[in-house]
């Protein structure tokens, strides 16, 4: 029976680049780092959580990340947080570029998009009261 998500994967251009995105930036640690022969195996985490994001080394692709086309989103992780609002404040001010000027409710809660140095789509959301299943 399966019990858990144990990784998701990120194209990244550069791992060292990726990395300090993910941790100085976003606040994630680093979970594994490990030089193996088909290539750097790097693993980030939210403290604990047991899910890990994978940050593997993939060449840029055509129009990617500096050309990224309109509609397209190379990658997107989604990220929960109890207190967006100021999360929102101490991530912009570590640097994270967002898409929105400011975190916006929605039906379900709060939520805010920022994007990584290779264009992967970053979902960051606090769930509403009323959208937690008690059940």
């Amino acid at each position: 029976m399966l019990t858990n998500i144990m990784y998701v994967t990120l194209n990244v251009t550069d791992q060292d680049r990726a990395l300090r995105f993910y941790a100085e930036q976003l606040g994630l640690e680093k979970r594994v780092d490990y030089p193996g022969p088909e290539g750097r195996f790097l693993t980030v985490g939210v403290p604990g959580s047991s899910v890990e994001i994978i940050l593997w080394p993939q060449a840029a692709a055509p129009g990617q990340p500096a050309e990224v086309q309109p509609d397209t989103t190379p990658g997107q992780v989604f990220l929960e947080s109890d207190n967006l609002r100021k999360d929102f404040e101490v991530l912009r001010d570590r640097g994270v570029t967002f898409e929105q000027p400011e975190p916006e409710d929605y039906a379900f809660g709060v939520r805010i998009e920022a994007v990584d140095p290779d264009g992967n789509r970053i979902a960051l959301r606090q769930r509403g009261r009323a959208s937690r299943s008690d059940g």
